[in-house]
């Protein structure tokens, strides 16, 4: 860490300290989301996502594929990250990083283990199915990558169209059928500084931070966890984040995809 960050870091931990954040939200606020679906036109579903300054792109391609092995009479799901270098200084091209490949794999476990998308139902015909690829990129890296691009994701599929299948093959011209979703999914990231939680940290709130905790549900369940760093949570802790997670469903499932 460099000066100017360790300097910044411990004013943020002062800060903290004293109950405040240095935007002035609650411990247990979101910063400003900004949801523009449909941004990519040759995607099946996109959708770019802003969480304070962080900023999330996410793009859904369906293509016709041989169905899994172990799963013949199902379509495929898979998500990708991409931390791109104009997002952040330290974030470097070559293949993915462990940050990388976490991401990917947070998002992915939370749909996944929502059953969001009904993969029986992206079965074609004998050895014909839909795969769907969650493809992820970050163009602006602020703090907490998890539930922006969870976001993301869930708004570009909400907004996701089937192509249609003809002779074998995808006719990605006629484009009408909604990807059907059968549940949502939001994710909040916990920090804990100096003993103090907080929702969605920003950059500087994650650089003094010494935990971190993502709660995914569905308003009802909670469908994963993900620890990070080398700090804790108390049970009694985990508890009280698992409320604050669950009561903040309705507000951003609205605007991923309003009635």
């Amino acid at each position: 860490m460099e000066g100017l960050d360790i300097v910044k870091s411990h004013y943020v931990k002062e800060l903290i300290a004293k109950g405040t954040r240095e935007d002035g939200r609650g411990m247990f606020d979101f910063r400003n989301i900004t949801i523009i679906p449909n941004v990519i036109s040759h995607a099946e579903g996109s959708a770019q996502v802003d969480l304070g300054a962080t900023r999330v792109l996410a793009g859904v391609k369906l293509q016709v594929e041989e169905p899994m092995e172990d799963t013949p009479d199902q379509g495929n799901l898979m998500v990708s990250s991409e931390l791109l270098q104009l997002a952040h200084p330290e974030f470097e091209s070559g293949p993915p990083s462990p940050e990388s490949v976490e991401l990917a794999r947070v998002v992915d476990r939370g749909i996944r283990a929502a059953e969001c998308i009904d993969l029986t139902k992206l079965f074609i015909e004998e050895g014909k199915a839909w795969s769907v690829f969650i493809d992820l990129y970050v163009l602006n890296y602020d703090g907490n990558l998890f539930d922006a691009s969870t976001i993301a994701a869930m708004a570009a599929l909400s907004s996701a169209k089937v192509p249609k299948y003809e002779d074998g093959k995808a006719v990605y011209e006629e484009r009408t059928k909604p990807l059907e979703l059968k549940n949502y999914v939001v994710s909040t990231t916990f920090a804990k500084a100096d003993g103090v939680l907080m929702l969605d940290p920003n950059i500087h709130e994650e650089a003094a931070s010494g935990a971190r905790l993502t709660i995914t549900n569905d308003g009802k369940v909670i469908r994963a966890m993900q620890k990070g760093l080398g700090g804790s949570f108390s049970p009694k802790e985990i508890e009280s984040l698992v409320d604050v997670s669950l009561s903040k469903y309705s507000e951003i499932r609205k605007r991923i995809a309003p009635d």
